[in-house]
């Protein structure tokens, strides 16, 4: 074994030593309060003048994916690896160092099929406190036989490796991963990590799912976030079965937007809240992302997973006017009316005690955990049903775009 092997195997065993127990201390960390940095430098590296879809391939990935044939693949190259057809292997990405100058290495699983497909990449755990996605992730690939699978299959578990070591959303700096894609090779340490995994894992990727979760204390409903007016994004909506789809165009910086810009249709999948392993969650994510695999025709299964869900052009954040202890009068999924009751704000000093009611007819798709609030605290999502034409109609009563500041705290991302 050659010099350079060794050390890249003791870096790698120390990296999944520290993430073992990273994993147990989880349990009794919670960084709720932490509040967001603004970004002050320029790592971003976005055109600003470019649009979503100049060039895009439209119906190109998804369209082909229908006359693909039973013809072999060639080998996969990623991460100066060959990954020979109808094989899987377990690789290292590593973005960075830590503060110590060990490198914060992370599992990359790849799975390639036997058959000629697309290339479907999914990645969790950008903010380093979600963990629901990193389970969707081991349960997807580890299920997946390379003989039966057309195409290739790429997972990034733990993308924030020293923000899932902390327990934090966040990097050491304070900066959120999830601003800073497609990334900058000079730029700040957000920067530089985002643009090492968008050049060396995401440019492989035909079609992306980045999963996440609510933050802060907050908890979303499976659903399916989505820019809509993408024709691409659209009709990768419709692999998902009984999932939940919200309209949300990305904002720059996130992986999701930079992909999009790329050309590779993306999509988000929020699941839950963070900082614990929620089964119901899990198992749903699992099966919506194993529905894509059959839609794509990565896999071959009798039946789809239930009945389309509806589809939300419009929703919006029902935040609390005044302090006090936040209690729930409905749940995740659950249907409402103008005027319902979503819940009240108890002062536990004077004992009153204020209605939050729902100012629209639709659904609550993520909602905040029963805790202490402040006057603007986002409480309850609320979907708004409607159809495309409505919303169109609509559109000049739709707020307007939200800043990166206000779609973090209250949308998630």
């Amino acid at each position: 074994m050659s010099t350079d092997q060794r050390q890249s195997d003791s870096y790698r065993g120390i990296c999944q030593h520290l993430i073992g127990i990273a994993a147990l201390l989880l349990l009794g960390i919670s960084h709720a309060d932490e509040a967001a940095v603004d970004p002050s430098d320029d790592s971003v590296d976005v055109p600003l003048g470019s649009t979503l879809y100049a060039d895009s391939r439209s119906t190109e990935i998804l369209a082909n994916v229908e006359r693909l044939g039973d013809s072999v693949p060639g080998s996969l190259y990623l991460l100066d690896t060959e990954i020979p057809p109808g094989t899987t292997q377990r690789l290292s990405w590593t973005a960075t160092e830590l503060f110590d100058g060990i490198p914060a290495s992370t599992p990359v699983l790849v799975v390639n099929g036997v058959r000629t497909g697309p290339t479907l990449c999914l990645i969790a755990a950008i903010h380093g406190d979600e963990l629901n996605g990193i389970e969707m992730i081991r349960r997807v690939l580890y299920n997946i036989e390379p003989t039966k699978l057309s195409g290739a299959l790429i997972g990034v578990p733990i993308v924030n490796v020293q923000g899932f070591l902390r327990g934090s959303r966040y990097l050491p700096d304070r900066r959120d991963l999830n601003r800073y894609f497609p990334g900058n090779p000079t730029g700040s340490a957000a920067a530089r990590i985002a643009h090492s995994l968008f050049t060396e894992v995401i440019t492989h990727c035909d079609v992306l799912v980045d999963l996440h979760t609510g933050s802060f204390d907050r908890t979303n409903l499976p659903q399916i976030r989505a820019d809509l007016n993408n024709p691409d994004v659209l009709k990768m909506t419709h692999g998902f079965g009984a999932m939940v789809v919200l309209h949300s165009e990305p904002i720059p910086g996130t992986l999701r937007y930079a992909a999009t810009l790329a050309n590779i249709p993306a999509v988000t999948i929020e699941a839950g809240g963070p900082s614990q392993l929620e089964l119901a969650e899990v198992k749903h994510g699992v099966k919506g992302i194993e529905s894509l695999l059959t839609s794509l025709g990565m896999i071959k299964r009798k039946r789809l997973w239930g009945n389309p869900e509806p589809v939300y052009y419009r929703s919006s954040w029902v935040r609390a006017d005044t302090s006090g202890i936040l209690l729930s009068d409905v749940s995740l999924g659950s249907t409402v009316k103008k005027g319902d009751v979503l819940g009240s704000i108890t002062d536990p000093m004077s004992n009153a005690s204020t209605e939050i009611l729902s100012p629209y007819s639709g659904r609550i798709i993520g909602m905040a955990r029963n805790q202490v609030v402040m006057p603007g605290f986002a409480a309850f999502h609320v979907g708004i049903e409607t159809s495309e034409l409505a919303a169109s109609e609509q559109s000049a009563d739709t707020p307007e775009k939200p800043s990166v500041s206000s779609y973090a705290g209250g949308m998630s991302e």
